[in-house]
This record gives C-alpha cells, sequence and structure tokens, in this order.
C-alpha cells in the first residue's frame, strides 16, 4: 500500500510540474509545396534525444498550401508561407524542463519507392509554443511511378520483334503537385530519361517526352531475350533536385 501511494504521489507530481508545450511541424516538397491530407500525409515522430522515447506521433493533414504566396510571392524574414489551411502535425508536448528533441519526418507516407527520411534536432523550453509556420523540414525528390512495362512482367520476343517497346512513367513533385508544359513546375526544365539494363548490363538510355499531365514516354529497341532493369530518373538542373523508380521485367 505504501508503494502504491509513493507510486501515485511521484505521478501526481510529474503531472503537476509538466507543462503542455505545442508545435506545428510542416514537410515541404523541395521547390514545391507542402505534404497534406491529398498525398497521405507525412509521418512525423518526436523523441526525447536523451533516451529516445517518443514524446509524439502522428501525420500531416490539411492542403498542400497557397501556390501563389508558397511560389511566387517575395520572402522577406518575417513573412509566412503557410497559412490556417495548410498541412501540418501539431504536437503536444508534456514536459517540466528544457529538453532536447530530434524530429523525423518520413514522406511520402503511402509511397514507399520515393519515401526519404528527413530529421532535425531543436531544444523545446516548457510552455513555450512553436506555432505559426512552425518546423518545416523540407523533403528532396520527385514520386516516380513506373506504369509500362509494369514489375516482373514476361514478354515474348516475338511480340515486340520490330516494334518501339514503350516505356511509360508518372511523375510529380513530392507533395503531388502536377508537371505540366508551361507549368510552375514545367516538364521543359526537367530532364527525365529511361536506363536499360540487360543481365546487369547498359545497354541503352533514352529521353521520356510529357504526353499529358503528369505522364511521361519514351520507346527503345529490344531485340533479344533475357533479364531486363529499368530506371526512370527526372533531374532539375536547376535545383538539384533527383527522383528515381526502378522495376525489372523478363524478355523470353
Amino acid at each position: 500500500m505504501k508503494k502504491y501511494l509513493i507510486l501515485l504521489l511521484t505521478m501526481f507530481c510529474l503531472f503537476s510540474y509538466a507543462k503542455e508545450t505545442k508545435i506545428t511541424i510542416r514537410a515541404k516538397a523541395k521547390d514545391a509545396k507542402f505534404i497534406g491530407s491529398s498525398l497521405g500525409g507525412a509521418y512525423v515522430i518526436i523523441r526525447n534525444k536523451i533516451n529516445n522515447t517518443i514524446l509524439a506521433e502522428g501525420k500531416t493533414s490539411g492542403s498542400t498550401g497557397n501556390t501563389d504566396l508558397i511560389m511566387k510571392a517575395p520572402k522577406h524574414r518575417e513573412s509566412s508561407i503557410a497559412d490556417d489551411t495548410t498541412g501540418k502535425f501539431l504536437a503536444t508536448l508534456h514536459i517540466d524542463e528544457p529538453t532536447f528533441v530530434s524530429i523525423e519526418v518520413f514522406s511520402p507516407f503511402n509511397h514507399k519507392q520515393a519515401q526519404a527520411k528527413v530529421s532535425t534536432e531543436i531544444w523545446v523550453i516548457p510552455g513555450k509554443d512553436i506555432l505559426g509556420d512552425g518546423i518545416i523540414l523540407e523533403i528532396p525528390g520527385f514520386i516516380i511511378d513506373i506504369l509500362k512495362p509494369r514489375t516482373h512482367q514476361y514478354i515474348a520476343l516475338n511480340s515486340i520483334s520490330g516494334k518501339p517497346f514503350q516505356i511509360q512513367a508518372n511523375i510529380v513533385m513530392m507533395c503531388g503537385c502536377v508537371i505540366d508544359k508551361g507549368g510552375v513546375w514545367d516538364s521543359d526544365k526537367f530532364e527525365t530519361k529511361a536506363i536499360i539494363n540487360k543481365d546487369g548490363k547498359l545497354i541503352s538510355e533514352t529521353s521520356l517526352s510529357l504526353i499529358s499531365t503528369n505522364l511521361f514516354e519514351g520507346s527503345v529497341s529490344i531485340s533479344s531475350p533475357g533479364n531486363y532493369e529499368i530506371f526512370v530518373y527526372a533531374f532539375d538542373p536547376k535545383t538539384g533536385n533527383t527522383g528515381v523508380d526502378k522495376i525489372n521485367y523478363v524478355i523470353y
């Protein structure tokens, strides 16, 4: 009974001294907008850096934000690039002393082949909320999904002999923002290519061209059976932003 009372007293003291402290965490795609509900969110984990205890975790939700505000408006020292609807994770910590924390963001959460982990470390002071734009972590890359050929597809050589072998991929920014000709994210300013290996050796490279919003296509000639591998990449020479997807297929 005495031990039980001591435990209750300890818990009461800890709860009494701990202060509720709120932190806004946002994930922003490199050279693009915020990751919110439309892409399934970014997953956030906040840990006590000393003992690795998870203090809060959850997914960002909300919109990708205001395009003009994020991509076009001049930026000043205290200017904000987020509004009330912009995607975020609002963490509530209960701490009783200044605490050094790590913040990890995994994004895009629902697209594992493109997922990146970005992290930072900060001191959090009890009762001192970090709101507004909050802590913004930048997520590099492109989300690329190879659509043709399909993963581990078996293709008869006689069905493609003498014909262009089609390669098709869907490519979007890491926030899900669209890529289009002449758009905010202009397809003409990105390098998009497919690299084809056969039995572990490079045999061909070909450029992919935009055929409709987010959809890129190209073709190569294939003349022999084997185990094939395709890399599709997007590269922005101005920002250094890069994304890759790869699959394997078989020609028999």
